[in-house]
């Protein structure tokens, strides 16, 4: 069988211009053409559509991730084309994927075998250079901050105080805590400090919940980057670093337009993780898509823990927007790991195993049904080794809530293999869908972290030490009390210990740390021992990558 990219470098593309206007009635004059492939599409004319109806909203999201591998983009893109495949016009919309984890651990993220978004390599990669225009919106705001105190410091910017990181889209442990301004005083004050990965900045999530160049410009002016000597917040507008700012964002924040591997659309725009960040795409394309398609595809990252909730309670919330129906993916290798298989063995059959690791699942499904509001069905990507009485096992342990299973062989067979997956989605869509959040707007910040951890994650209680608490409790009277939440905790569990498989209850969430972010308009809640600057594993994807003969080999 060939490789993931040897497949996307054997694709029969076609022109964008032809995709947009074939597929979505989309007229070249209103793409910024990137190439033959990819392209950018204007603002101007997204903010002409307004006036249309919108499409059904469809989320996919999954298991607890493990090393066995679930296949989520994978499904959002064979679903897509499968849609598309039984008379449906749909598109699909994802996150860019960051370098971080492309040269970290898991290489390529634009999908697999034949279900696929391409051009595969560029998508990977550098892209359009949105990353590139966040990182260097993010690191401008930092250079105005260190030079406006180098200068004096009309503001009364107490160093000691300045919470504005600089960001760099790589895993790099090394710049996690570091020094800065060494060399004397014509480099400025020393400080503590460090950088995040892009993907968990807040420059990205801003980017991605921004619905227009004036919301962009007004939330990036709404940055809080430290505080005053008496405590009070210093803005990015007080710096008069928000022009500037959505200057080097301003063509970045069209939503870039490319394709399957079946020639059928897809938008992906921005990429916040969902383990550090809130975990989706961009409110602009999302919107977009629901105005030029009957159904579009989406997903959140990671479990419906961590992604599926933030995209209800972040998202949704600030939006609008709602989803019809939910897809949460798993696969036979994954419900066996997290029911305590070795990874090397997940391939066998262990019908004890299994019933152990669907609990996962069954966690999952009654957090999108009941906790969430959504009408679901559980996608199984199917392996050839995966056997008639695992199948019939996990069916019937999912019609006990009311949840269909269907097979889907996408990976494998494209559109056709996820056709049974399309048309129950359809059914499910034409159902009423009454989405519900976790928490109230008015909700304390630490009620509303209470609930996520009770509800979501079935946790036992929520600790914090008294300095955090006293951070909360401060954010809470200073008038930010009605921003979401948003959680940043390991992706393994639904605890904050990433070894605990399955579905552990009555645990302990610590809160480590509390970042505000006005200009996102939600509140960081870090917990356990994520870190917002990933690094890399002892042997990266990076060292497999390498252009040979002309061609990119090695991005999976």
């Amino acid at each position: 069988m060939p490789s993931d990219i040897e497949i996307a470098q054997a694709a029969k593309l076609h022109r964008i211009s032809a995709v947009a206007r074939e597929k979505l009635d989309i007229s070249e004059e209103h793409l910024e053409p990137y190439g033959h492939y990819k392209a950018k599409v204007s603002l101007k004319y997204l903010d002409s559509l307004k006036g249309r109806r919108d499409g059904k909203l469809v989320l996919v999201t999954a298991i607890s991730p493990t090393p066995a591998g679930e296949g989520k983009t994978t499904t959002t893109v064979g679903l897509g084309d499968a849609l598309n495949g039984i008379g449906k016009k749909a598109v699909i919309c994802l996150r860019e994927p960051s370098l971080g984890p492309v040269f970290g651990m898991k290489g390529g993220a634009a999908g697999g075998g034949h279900a696929q978004v391409v051009p595969m390599e560029d998508i990977n990669l550098h892209f359009t250079g949105d990353f590139g225009a966040i990182q260097l919106a993010n690191n401008l705001l930092a250079a105005l901050i260190d030079n406006h105190i180098s200068h004096g410091n009309e503001l009364g910017i107490d160093v000691r105080r300045i919470t504005w990181k600089r960001v760099l889209d790589m895993n790099d442990r090394a710049l996690r805590d570091i020094t800065i301004a060494l060399g004397g005083s014509a480099n400025g004050y020393p400080r503590q400090d460090g950088f995040d990965i892009v993907v968990a900045s807040e420059v990205m999530a801003i980017f991605c919940l921004a619905t227009s160049l004036d919301d962009l410009k007004n939330r990036l002016g709404n940055i809080v980057v430290g505080y005053t000597r008496d405590q009070k917040p210093v803005k990015a507008r007080d710096l008069q670093a928000n022009g500037a700012m959505t200057v080097l964002l301003k063509d970045a924040l069209s939503p870039n337009l490319v394709q399957t591997l079946e020639n059928n659309p897809a938008f992906i725009h921005g990429g916040p993780f969902a383990n550090i960040a809130h975990g989706c795409n961009s409110v602009i394309a999302t919107q977009s898509a629901l105005k030029l398609a009957d159904y579009v595809v989406t997903e959140a990252g990671f479990g419906a823990d961590l992604g599926a909730e933030k995209f209800l309670d972040i998202k949704c919330r600030k939006t609008g927007l709602r989803p019809n129906a939910a897809v949460i993916v798993a696969t036979m290798r994954a419900l066996k790991y997290h029911g305590g298989v070795d990874v090397k063995e997940v391939s066998k059959e262990n019908l004890v195993a299994l019933e152990k690791g669907l609990v996962n699942l069954q966690r999952h499904v009654e957090n999108v049904t009941k906790v969430y509001g959504i009408p679901c069905v559980v996608s199984i990507n199917k392996f050839t080794f995966d056997t008639e009485a695992e199948i019939r096992l996990v069916t019937e342990k999912m019609k006990t809530l009311g949840v269909d299973v269907v097979l889907a062989n996408h990976w494998a067979e494209g559109g056709k293999g996820a056709a049974d997956l399309a048309k129950k989605v359809v059914e499910l869509c034409d159902k009423p869908s009454k989405p519900t959040f976790v928490y109230e707007d008015n909700d304390p910040l630490w009620e509303k972290i209470s609930k996520i951890a009770r509800k979501v994650y079935r946790a036992a209680e929520v600790t914090a030490d008294a300095k955090v608490r006293a951070q909360i409790k401060k954010l809470q009277d200073d008038g930010y009390g009605q921003y979401p939440v948003c959680v940043a905790k390991t992706q393994y569990s639904f605890s904050t210990d990433a070894s605990l498989r399955a579905a552990p209850e009555n645990h302990v969430i610590n809160v480590r740390e509390v970042r505000l972010a006005a200009g996102a308009e939600f509140v960081v809640m870090i917990c356990g021992d994520i870190m917002t600057m990933p690094g890399l594993p002892k042997v990266p994807s990076a060292a497999k990558i390498d252009l040979v003969d002309g061609k990119v080999v090695g991005l999976f």
